[in-house]
C-alpha cells in the first residue's frame, strides 16, 4: 500500500482510506449498511492487514455506534493507524446539539473520545459548514482542541470555495490551526469539485479526501444500460437518490472503465478508483464496503496505475458543463 502525505502536513496516509459508515445500521444509515461488531473486526482486520493506516468514520453516522465498533475493531492498533472522524450534524434533540459552535464541538468531541476508545483523533474534521456559527468561534475551539492533545490535526468537509478560503484566511490572521484537508463528493460521475475547491486545494497545499467514489455504487458496474437494476441496491430507486448525475453519461463511462480495466485484469470498481488517485490534489480515497469480497476487490485498486492516455479518455468522456465564472476564465487561461 503506498502511502502519500495528508495534505501539508508530515503525517503520511495511505492511498485507500478505510470509511466506517456501514458499520452498525442504525436510524438514517440503516441504509447504508448493518454490520455487526463481528464484520466490522473481520474488514478492518483485513484493511490492517493489507496495508490501510487511514480509518474515516464521524459522530452522527449509526448515531454514534459506528465510532464505537471501528474503536474496538480497531483494539490495540490505535498507535499504529490515523483516526479521522467529523463533527456537525445532530446527536440529539437538545437545541445546541448541532451545529459548529463551542459548546457543541467540544462536547461531541469528548463523546467521540469515549466511544472510539482513545485519548486523541488524528484528523478531527468539520461535516460541513455551519452559517449560524462565526468561523472565529468554531476555528477558536478547534485550536483550542489541539493544544489541548485531543486533536492532532483538523480538515474541512462539505465546504464551497468561499466558506473553506475564508476559514483558511481567519486562521492564518489569527495565528489558529489551519485545515490540511478537505474531505468532499468526487468521482468520475461528479466532477464539479474541479471547477473551484481543487485548484483552492492545491494553492494552499490542502489534501482532498473523496467520498463517495464510486458514485453510490454506480461504478461497480453493477448498473448497466438496458439492464434490470440490482435489487434492494442502493440506486434501484433512482428517483430517490441522494447523488443525482446523468446516468447515461455514466453508462458511457462505464463501458470505458471496464475496457481499461481488461487492460489490466482489474475490476470496474477499481479503475473508477484508480482514476482518481492520478488526479491532482487527492491523498486518499475513502472506500467503504459492506462484504469481505467488496473490500478485498477495492484494496487490489493501489496494484496497478491507469495510464495517462487511459485517464484523459476518462477525462474526456466525463467532462461536466462548465457554469459560469469558469467557462470565461478557461477561455482567459487559453487566451494566454
Amino acid at each position: 500500500m503506498k502511502m502519500r502525505f495528508l495534505g501539508n502536513s508530515g503525517v503520511k496516509v495511505s492511498e485507500l482510506c478505510f470509511g466506517a459508515m456501514t458499520f452498525g445500521g442504525k436510524g438514517y444509515w440503516k441504509v447504508i449498511g448493518e454490520l455487526e461488531q463481528k464484520d466490522a473486526n473481520e474488514l478492518v482486520n483485513l484493511a490492517l492487514e493489507a496495508g490501510v493506516n487511514f480509518f474515516d468514520t464521524a459522530d452522527v453516522y449509526s448515531e454514534g455506534l459506528a465510532e464505537e465498533m471501528l474503536g474496538k475493531a480497531l483494539g490495540k492498533h490505535r498507535k499504529e493507524i490515523i483516526l479521522a472522524t467529523k463533527v456537525r450534524g445532530r446527536t440529539g434533540n437538545g437545541p445546541n446539539e448541532v451545529g459548529l459552535s463551542r459548546h457543541h464541538i467540544i462536547e461531541n468531541c469528548n463523546a467521540s473520545l469515549k466511544r472510539l476508545g482513545t485519548d486523541y483523533i488524528d484528523l478531527y474534521q468539520l461535516h460541513s459548514f455551519d452559517p449560524y456559527t462565526p468561523q472565529e468561534e468554531t476555528l477558536r475551539a478547534l485550536d483550542d482542541l489541539v493544544r489541548a492533545g485531543k486533536v492532532r490535526y483538523i480538515g474541512a468537509s462539505n465546504h464551497s470555495g468561499w466558506q473553506l478560503m475564508k476559514a483558511l484566511a481567519i486562521s492564518d490572521k489569527q495565528n489558529l490551526e489551519k485545515f490540511v484537508t478537505l474531505q468532499a463528493y468526487y468521482s468520475l460521475v461528479s466532477r464539479d469539485l474541479e471547477n473551484e475547491l481543487v485548484p483552492l486545494c492545491l494553492d494552499q497545499k490542502l489534501g482532498i479526501l473523496t467520498w463517495s467514489p464510486l458514485g453510490g455504487g454506480f461504478l461497480t458496474g453493477k448498473y448497466r444500460r438496458g439492464k434490470d437494476r440490482p435489487k434492494n441496491a442502493r440506486r434501484t430507486d433512482r428517483e430517490s437518490q441522494f447523488l443525482q448525475f446523468d446516468e447515461e453519461k455514466g453508462f458511457d463511462i462505464v463501458d470505458e472503465l471496464e475496457k481499461i480495466a481488461k487492460n489490466h485484469n482489474a475490476t470496474i470498481a477499481q479503475a473508477a478508483l484508480n482514476y482518481l488517485l492520478r488526479k491532482p490534489g487527492v491523498t486518499s480515497v475513502i472506500t467503504g464496503a459492506r462484504t469481505k469480497e467488496q473490500l478485498t476487490d477495492n484494496l487490489k485498486t493501489t496494484d496497478w496505475e491507469m495510464s495517462a492516455e487511459e485517464v484523459a479518455k476518462l477525462d474526456e468522456l466525463s467532462t461536466p458543463t462548465k457554469v459560469y465564472p469558469y467557462w470565461m476564465l478557461q477561455r482567459l487561461v487559453q487566451d494566454r
